[in-house]
């Protein structure tokens, strides 16, 4: 059942969970006249009242927090956290009660049905394809016309009273986001890379693909979807979707996008683009431009407009980001690398042999760690551990390069700087979560960020 607001006009809505999205759905639907109850499981009040800032007209907002209680089920219906199981006791007993569940992407949706959507998924590369794809969508419509949400980490419900009857909006979005979404239909997706991550929350592989596909699986053939060329999971999931299909590769000259002479040439429709890629390392970053230059070409972008984009792109913060150097040493915070392939890319990208000193670790996600043995004996001096997965890292990787347990990343990067040499990296990419020990992984960047800051103050 797809959520209509007129349906509902002010009723009661139970939103679970207490995340960036949730809140940002709550502030949403008390503006628009709903009575909001957000249920949190976790007993952190004063955090939930620093987020929930009430405006002038708005319906009050009432929380209850360290468990869900029987108020749950006055909701005329529900709002589903991205990180909630789907077969969490809690869902299984609001299906129970025949009470709907919707998410937050297609509560947002529903306030903006004729803005065109551009969507964005894949293991790794999403945030940056997206804000990329923001930016050649705001040179060629203007500033005021596109939005850029989702799991970059601004929620849709808190920006979609921006979106105009013929806006755009650029949604970087999440196999979590896919599960709970039953009727989202992006006039323009993309599928970047299928890699191991979030089998803990999926269940299996399987279901982790299952998710993502759901990004084409309501598209119609007007619709389009981008897919990678290289990747065998996505060529294999490609074949399901009913849109039309285009495809980026680095490695071959013959799809809609690739690689030549240093130029990526994009090609669609008797049009072909040669442009110049940003000026990103590795070849990753190839792809994601080959991926955002495709989505763009689809909706008749100008080449003048993709090329613009290109030259001022930078990449975005906690990804393979340059904090700056110190007694010679060249610290990069890689702090989106929240799974092991993410890890392995950033060690591809940086063309050094046996300089890198490398912060790994976090909350372990159930990955091997194996599969990165060949590039740390090629191009590691260290790994410094950190956080719960310090034990599983040392075990699968005893013997292939020296590692030292650091616990803090604080602690990984004073033994740095004791212990490095003049043209040196240190790069914090932890292959794992955040949840150990930071909110998330923005939170863990900034730590980083912050303590090198502190040590270039004392120089």
């Amino acid at each position: 059942m797809k959520f209509e607001p007129k349906k509902y006009k002010n009723s009661k809505v139970t939103i679970l969970g207490s995340g960036r999205s949730a809140v940002a759905c709550a502030k949403l639907l008390a503006e628009k006249g709903f009575k909001v109850l957000i249920s949190e499981s976790s007993s952190n009040d004063d955090f939930l009242k620093e987020k929930i800032k009430i405006k002038a007209g708005m319906m009050p907002i009432f929380v209850e927090t360290g468990g869900h209680t029987k108020r749950i089920f006055d909701g005329n219906f529900a709002v589903k956290s991205p990180g909630i199981a789907t077969n969490a006791p809690v869902i299984k007993k609001l299906k129970k009660a025949k009470i709907p569940i919707f998410s937050e992407l297609e509560i947002a949706l529903s306030y903006c049905p004729k803005a065109k959507l551009f969507a964005v998924t894949g293991t790794n590369g999403k945030t940056t394809v997206t804000a990329m794809l923001c930016e050649i969508l705001k040179i060629q419509y203007g500033k005021d016309k596109v939005v850029t949400a989702g799991n970059i980490g601004i929620a849709l419900s808190g920006v979609i009273d921006k979106v105009k009857p013929s806006g755009k909006a650029a949604i970087e979005i999440s196999s979590y986001q896919l599960e709970d979404s039953k009727f989202f239909k992006p006039h323009i997706a993309c599928v970047l890379n299928i890699t191991p991550d979030h089998t803990d929350h999926h269940g299996s592989m399987a279901k982790y693909i299952k998710a993502k596909e759901k990004i084409f699986a309501s598209q119609t053939k007007k619709d389009f979807c981008i897919f990678n060329a290289d990747d065998k999971t996505v060529v294999k999931l490609s074949k399901k979707a009913k849109s039309k299909k285009l495809f980026f590769s680095t490695k071959s000259d013959k799809y809609n996008a690739c690689l030549k002479n240093g130029k990526i040439i994009l090609k669609f429709k008797n049009k072909i683009y040669k442009l110049t890629p940003p000026n990103l390392p590795g070849s990753h970053n190839a792809e994601n431009a080959m991926a955002a230059g495709l989505m763009a070409m689809a909706a008749n972008v100008k080449e003048d407009a993709i090329e613009k984009a290109f030259k001022k792109f930078k990449g975005v913060a906690h990804r393979m980001e340059n904090v700056g150097v110190l007694k010679g040493i060249r610290f990069i915070n890689d702090s989106k690398a929240t799974n092991v392939n993410s890890t392995l890319t950033a060690l591809k990208a940086l063309d050094t042999d046996k300089k890198i000193w490398l912060i790994m670790g976090g909350l372990d996600k159930g990955s091997s760690y194996k599969v990165l043995a060949p590039l740390l004996k090629k191009k590691v001096k260290c790994i410094f551990t950190v956080g719960d997965a310090s034990n599983k890292i040392v075990r699968q990787l005893k013997g292939i390069c020296p590692i030292k347990k650091a616990v803090t990343i604080q602690n990984a990067i004073k033994y740095c700087l004791k212990r490095a040499r003049r043209k040196d990296i240190c790069l914090l990419s932890p292959s794992c979560a955040s949840f150990d020990q930071f909110k998330n992984f923005e939170e863990r960047g900034k730590a980083f960020k912050k303590t090198i800051a502190y040590y270039k103050k004392l120089s």
